[in-house]
């Protein structure tokens, strides 16, 4: 059986919006703060990132 650490599942205690970033944090062993810190911080450059965080939200299971 895989460690809860080491399984990418959005958490039912830790959510923001969806729990996406701390379910990367989790799987990385990172505070969850610095995640969601590193997803705004590159809204401010161009690219799919709010695609992306929609596409995660619907593939990774919740808890």
């Amino acid at each position: 059986m895989a460690s809860n650490a080491l399984v990418l599942q959005r958490p039912r205690d830790d959510r923001m919006v969806a729990g996406v970033c701390a379910a990367i944090a989790r799987r990385i062993g990172v505070d969850p703060r610095w995640v969601r810190v590193a997803f705004v911080a590159t809204m401010l450059i161009p690219g799919p990132q709010v695609f992306l965080y929609f596409i995660a939200w619907m593939l990774i299971p919740s808890e």
